[in-house]
Parts: structure tokens; sequence; C-alpha cells
């Protein structure tokens, strides 16, 4: 073995100041990085694991027995990290960003039309207000023929295909081939994609000359000034009651849930508060003198109303500002801040978790796993997820309301008081129902042409003639006890033909339309209504609303 050549002697000297140096330095940073992490992260542990998972799946990808997409086994290994923490904390590929993005943010790229198929075709069931769709000139009830020379209509597409070729497609117009059915004519029309605002407000409408209705479908950076506008106009036209519709709302941005809840408790009272062991404490405050502070106010909730919805139901209860008729809501009561990974994809992390003005957590527990908490909901048939041990008290009737399982209502209408017979919800709820009604729509257009108003339309449309014996044959093959349950229970019948009517309506009126036909079949506005005109708003909640002297 060959010998070391030996270090000049006048170079020994220096190695252990250089040594100590070193140290020193490391020291220094170390402390430094630790200081700016808080304590949050040991960088060398966090590149030695993802060294070990980049090296692991390498290895599986190469020598595995059958093929395998690293790509996938980097996504199953980060939620089966996830898996380990809140059910609402997720990690977003980055092809499904855009998407979910664009609903909080209230708009997306695109035309500004909406569609349903009728067997293979197309059908343009709405347009959006001052979209490209609104200005250039498509109507509802349209067929969608091509899609920049790609055929559309016969070819069994998709609708996340078709959407994805109008939304992602080259360029920055679209050229669409359609036929009207009214007109009998084809007409080719090229359109520019343009930031669409997506419609966070279902319908605004009055339901009698002093009782207004406003459905809300979620809470995005638009949601406030959309219901602004409706409200106005409400009020222009008389409204002094309110019903606001948060059923099926899955929550969405917590400022948009404050701002609205603002316009309803007056003072500078507590909305809600967040608060997370990493962030500390934040209140939400009403700060500005709300347009509808003093009238009789109901909120419409069930299973599928969730984080913002809850957020501006448990104010409202909490304040005894309203009454709340429905279900159980869902029990989401954690935030969740977006992080932006460096694929394009990010991650969703619960940073905090909200309360209501009285002290609540509604977050329904998750210590059963993920598929049991998201499941459990779905399947719920009647309100039985509160924890009735957890007790708190409203401000100013000190009623008792409760945490730990979502909202309960202060009226609850009940699935089983809700239903229907399980043949009529297996007819509805069958496409070729849809199929048919659209169907009927665009071969027929001589019916609808003529139809300027709600109400011209109301009193055209009925189904004692051939209309009522087609819709009875396709109800029929559906489900062939129709004969025997649905048409011989009126109610039931007249649900049928409310819905098929309101289709049309929402195609002819858009939205407002389809939900003022729905609201005579509806049992829980039914309640609503019942509630907000009677003595009983009052023994519940005491009056209108609170007083502004009771400001905080």
């Amino acid at each position: 073995m060959p010998k070391k050549s030996p270090k000049p002697r006048n170079n020994s000297i220096w190695t252990p100041i250089l040594l100590a140096l070193v140290f020193t330095a490391g020291l220094l940073g170390g402390f430094y990085i630790n200081k700016l992490t808080g304590n949050k992260r040991d960088f060398a542990t966090l590149l030695e694991r993802n060294d070990r998972l980049g090296e692991m799946i390498d290895i599986v990808s190469e020598q595995y027995v059958d093929d395998v997409s690293p790509d996938s086994l980097y996504n199953d290994a980060i939620n089966g990290i996830l898996s380990h923490l809140d059910p609402h904390t997720s990690y977003i590929p980055a092809k499904d960003l855009d998407a979910l993005n664009a609903a909080l943010d209230g708009n997306v790229m695109g035309l500004g039309l909406e569609f349903q198929f009728v067997k293979d075709t197309p059908i343009v069931s709405m347009i959006m207000p001052n979209s490209p769709a609104f200005f250039g000139g498509i109507e509802t009830g349209d067929m969608l023929l091509k899609v920049n020379d790609s055929l559309v209509a016969g070819v069994r597409m998709s609708k996340a295909e078709l959407v994805r070729r109008v939304r992602k497609g080259k360029g920055s117009s679209v050229a669409i081939s359609l036929y009207r059915p009214i007109e009998h004519k084809q007409l080719n029309i090229k359109l520019k994609k343009e930031e669409v605002e997506l419609r966070s407000v279902d319908a605004a409408f009055m339901v009698d000359k002093e009782t207004g209705f406003i459905r809300i479908k979620r809470f995005a950076a638009t949601t406030h000034a959309e219901f602004v506008r409706a409200l106005d106009n409400l009020l222009n036209s008389g409204m002094q009651r309110l019903i606001l519709d948060l059923r099926g709302n899955g929550g969405g941005l917590l400022q948009a849930a404050t701002e609205i809840a603002d316009e309803f408790i007056s003072g500078n009272r507590l909305l809600v508060y967040t608060y997370g062991s990493k962030i500390g404490r934040e209140n939400y405050n009403a700060y500005r003198t709300g347009k509808f502070e003093n009238g009789r106010l109901v909120l419409l909730v069930d299973e599928m109303s969730a984080s913002a919805s809850e957020i501006l139901a448990g104010a409202i209860q909490d304040w005894d500002r309203g009454v709340i008729v429905g279900r159980d809501t869902y029990g989401k009561g954690m935030v969740q801040e977006q992080f932006e990974l460096g694929d394009g994809a990010a991650m969703r992390i619960t940073v905090a978790r909200y309360y209501t003005p009285a002290g609540r957590s509604i977050q329904r527990s998750y210590e059963q796993g993920r598929e049991k908490y998201f499941w459990d909901k779905r399947q719920a048939v009647d309100t039985n997820t509160i924890d009735t041990e957890r007790k708190y008290y409203t401000s100013r009737m000190n009623r008792p309301v409760y945490g730990g399982g979502g909202i309960r209502p202060d009226v609850i209408v009940s699935k089983f008081d809700e239903a229907y017979s399980s043949v009529l919800s297996s007819i509805i709820n069958d496409p070729r129902l849809d199929q048919f009604i659209y169907g009927y729509f665009a071969h027929n257009p001589q019916v609808f042409k003529r139809l300027g108003s709600l109400k011209e339309f109301e009193q055209a449309i009925d189904f004692d003639g051939v209309l009522g014996q087609e819709l009875d044959k396709v109800c029929s093959e559906i489900n062939p006890m129709y004969r025997s349950i649905v048409k011989k229970r009126p109610t039931e019948l007249r649900l049928l033909h409310d819905y098929t009517k309101a289709t049309w309506a929402r195609i002819l009126f858009n939205n407002e339309g389809f939900y003022q036909i729905m609201s005579r079949s509806d049992k829980v506005l039914k309640k609503a209504y019942e509630i907000i005109q009677t003595d009983e708003y009052s023994k519940i909640i005491g009056g209108n609303a609170i007083q502004p002297a009771e400001a905080l």
C-alpha cells in the first residue's frame, strides 16, 4: 500500500482554527434557520426522507414486475400521508387546480353557457348574463353540432370532454355550429373566450307581495356583490321578509359568508372567529350598516349545507336574528389555506377551526376515518349527528344550541317529512326523464315559441292531452309502478308535472323560472313560508330581529 505524502508543517496550525470557524458557522447557521422556521422543520431529516421516498419510487418503477406510473405512486404516497390528518386537508393535482380555484374566484375562462345531453346531442340549457354566448346570439334550446370543426353531436361525447374542448382548446376563439329548432335553421358562430362570472345566486324572486326568496349555491369572491344586487331588487319590489335558501351549498370562502352575515346583523357584533395553534385567534365582526337588519329572516339548510353556509347560519342563530328551518347541516368547522407546490399542484391544509359567536365548534367527529366521515352524511336519513351534550345558548332568547355535529335547525323538516315515494324518486332521478323533457322542447318548438312570460308559460302548458300521455309513457318505462303509485297520488303527480314544467322554465326564463315553479311542491319552503308570516316566528326568536341598542 503506498504511503501518504506528509502535509506541510506550516499548515497544521490552521487546522484547529478552520475547524472551529466551520463549527461556529454551522451553529450560527443552524440557529438562524431554526429561528426562521420556528422549530418546524429539520432540513436534514426532510431531505433524507424525500430522498428515501424518491429512491423507493425509482426502485419500484424500474424493478416491479408490472408497469407502474411514478406519478401515481407519488400521489398515493401523498394521500397516504394526508390520511392521518383531518378529512378536509387535501392534495390537489395540477390538472384539477384551475377548476377548483375558478369556483372560489367566481370566474372561469369560457363561453358562459350550460348544456344538457339529450341522447347524444348537447342542448343549451342556460346562458349566463353578459357572457360571450349571451352577446354572440346563442339561445337556450340551441343544439350544439360542432366545436372547432370537431363533431360533438351523435358521437356519445362526455360532458367533461365537451367542456375541455371549449375551455382548453387552442386559441382565444371557439367556432360553434348549432341548430336552432324554434327557427328550423343551422347557424355558425365564432365566439371569443373570456372570463365568465360563475353565478353564486341561483335565483331571486318575490314569493308574494312582501316575501322574497334568494338561493345561494356557493360562497365565492363574487357572491356578496351578487347577493346585494338581488337583495336590492327585492327591496325595491317591496320585500319586508326574506327566505334565504342554503340547501346543498357546500360552502366556499369564509369572507363571503361574513360579508352576507353583516347585511343582517347590526352593530359590530362578532360573526365568527377562527383559532389555530400556529396562527392564533382572529375575529370577524360586523362593521357596516346592513341592508336587511330588521325584517323577518328564515334560512333553509340541509345535510349538504357546509362550511361557509354553517358560518352564516351559526351567526344568524346565535344572535337570534332569524329562524333556521330544515335538517342538521354537514358539520365542517375547519378552515383551509392553500399552498401551491412546485409542479403546479397544491395542498389545502387545515390551519384553524372556526367558532360561532356563542363559541360553538360544529365540526363532526372523524375519528372513524375519512370514508365513514364522508359516507355517513351522504346516507343520513334524519337529524342524528348533533352532540346534545355540547350545549350553548343564544344571545337574546337564551335558547339552547349545540356544537360538534353541524347546525341544528330551530324547526326540523326531516327527510321523512319531505319525502315522496321511492317510485317518484326513481323517475325524477332517471336521466331518461330529462332526455324526454329536453327532447320535447327541441322537437316541439311551436309550443314554446309564442310564450313570452312565465305567466303565459304556466297557462299554456298542461298535461291533460297528448303531452300528458307522452309523459305517462316515459314514466311507465322508467318504473312500471308509476301508474299504480304516482298517478293515484295527487301530490306526487303534481310534483312530477312541476318538475317537468320547471325544467322547461329554466330553459326559457333561467333559474328564477325553475325555482318559482318548484316552490309549489317544496315542503321545506312551504314550512318556512308558514313560519315567516305567522306568530310562530315570534315564538321562536321573540320578534323580527336583535335590537341595535344591544350592539357590542
